[in-house]
């Protein structure tokens, strides 16, 4: 492994992360993975992109059924977002009564194996984490970091 700087981390680290950082990709002052959370971090997006994942090409009422606790509305607002990312297809059938099917766009697809590697992360370090929040709140007598 090369030379190591801040905190003992390799150099190739700290070049990648120096390039998520960059923020003259975007346009917008912000770098590219903060512009991208900003319109995808939120609580249903990412259940979203799973369902579709793990579904193929759902019917909206069938992903609706999918995701617990979803409402129509904030389903269709969730879908458009997606679609507008480039993310999401919406394939739209001449029939009576009309039908749409939504499927991962190839974007969608690489963005689903990065959160696939997320999920692996988040269920191997799981009682890790919870250990962890156990005692911050034990230390903090009994309060949340917000």
């Amino acid at each position: 492994m090369g030379v190591t700087i801040v905190e003992n981390q390799p150099v190739e680290r700290i070049k990648k992360i120096g390039k998520i950082l960059d923020d003259k990709k975007t346009g917008t002052g912000l770098c590219p993975i903060h512009d991208f959370l900003n319109h995808f971090a939120n609580k249903w997006s990412m259940l979203v992109v799973l369902n579709l994942g793990y579904a193929g090409k759902p019917r909206f009422s069938e992903l609706k059924n999918m995701i617990t606790g979803i409402s129509q509305r904030m389903l269709t607002v969730t879908l458009r977002s997606l679609e507008e990312d480039g993310l999401v297809l919406r394939k739209l059938y001449a029939e009576i009564p009309p039908r749409a099917e939504y499927e991962l766009t190839p974007l969608g697809k690489s963005l689903l194996d990065v959160m696939m590697s997320l999920g692996e992360w988040a269920s191997k370090h799981e009682a890790e984490i919870t250990k962890a929040r156990k005692q911050f709140r034990k230390a903090n007598n009994g309060l949340r970091k917000k």
